[in-house]
């Protein structure tokens, strides 16, 4: 218990550390934006790929539940509903998660392990400022985006499925995916996704920036931060979706 509590305490002094750097100058905007490249564009083909695949799966499953009930229809409605309150935002987090948080924790961890990281602070620079700083900033950013082409993916696997059975045209898919959807049904659930970015880019710089182990702590720090940053996640959105329904109850219909 004293161990989880003493990591609690270190990842809290590292985020507050992080929060006040951050509106600090200098401001490395070019290195923010090559990161938001690395992690955005590096990311598109795995989220655009799960996307569509859980999208043509999620509709061929939940058409085969509405037939039962004449509600075959309502397809379009329940597939972008799902996925722009929660799987898309979640889907995106975990797999961002999976790919940015193992390599943000390992390559820091290999920069404090072969000295990179105290030779740019013999430099008399900001290492934090330099490493640390650009790749939370550039996760919050990037996820949200992500999310977005997450969304766009699961309806364009619902309606290939879709097509394949009913012939439903595009126009009219589309129109029944949108009607009734509010931007409050979008918006919250969207952005929510930028807590997730933080969380990933502080937990994963968290475990590659403080680890003293040597070359043996690359592999330790790559886990722990896709483990802590999953685990986070999910405990994050709980909370969060709770505060979306209360802040905007159009969200829960």
């Amino acid at each position: 218990m004293r161990q989880y509590l003493d990591f609690i305490g270190d990842l809290g002094l590292f985020a507050l550390r992080a929060a006040r750097r951050a509106f600090v100058s200098p401001f490395e905007f070019l290195s923010i934006f090559r990161q938001i490249e690395v992690m955005g564009w590096g990311s598109l083909p795995l989220v655009l790929s799960t996307g569509f695949a859980l999208g043509l799966v999620l509709a061929l499953h939940t058409r085969s539940t509405l037939v039962q009930f004449g509600g075959e229809g309502l397809l379009p409605s329940v597939q972008s509903l799902a996925f722009f309150n929660e799987i898309g935002p979640l889907l995106a987090g975990l797999l961002v998660a999976g790919r940015v948080g193992s390599g943000i924790g390992a390559e820091l961890a290999d920069m404090r392990a072969t000295e990179q990281i105290d030779a740019i602070e013999v430099l008399s620079m900001d290492s934090f400022k330099l490493l640390v700083i650009p790749r939370i900033l550039a996760c919050t950013v990037a996820l949200p985006i992500l999310t977005v082409f997450m969304d766009v993916a699961g309806l364009a696997g619902g309606y290939v499925a879709d097509r394949t059975t009913s012939h439903l045209s595009i126009q009219l898919f589309f129109f029944r995916a949108f009607h009734g959807v509010t931007w409050a049904m979008f918006i919250p659930p969207t952005l929510k996704t930028a807590v997730f970015g933080a969380a990933i880019g502080l937990i994963s710089s968290y475990f590659g920036y403080t680890i003293n182990s040597g070359s043996e702590g690359v592999g330790r720090a790559a886990k722990n931060s896709v483990v802590i940053s999953s685990l986070a996640i999910i405990l994050i959105d709980v909370v969060l979706v709770k505060l979306i329904f209360f802040m905007f109850p159009d969200t829960a219909i």
